[in-house]
């Protein structure tokens, strides 16, 4: 059942990247598709795996996320 649920949410983040390389160059497209997995798993690793949140992780996940926004705008 894992598996199907993992295969399923992959499956589903591939189509929506493919969907937005129809508006969004490659580059901007994967940067930011990348961006908001790495973002997801730092939040899910502090909030269900009780990683520390210290001031410096949040500094730079917000700037991950400033980055990708600031990608968007300019393309």
């Amino acid at each position: 059942m894992a598996g199907f649920l993992i295969f399923t949410i992959l499956r589903l983040s591939m189509g929506l990247l493919a969907k937005a390389t129809q508006n969004l160059p490659i580059g901007t497209a994967y940067a930011v598709w990348a961006g908001i997995g790495a973002a997801g798993t730092v939040i899910v690793g502090v909030l269900l795996f009780h990683e520390p949140a210290s001031f410096r992780r949040l500094f730079f996940i917000f700037t991950l996320i400033s980055s990708i926004i600031g990608l968007k705008i300019v393309s």
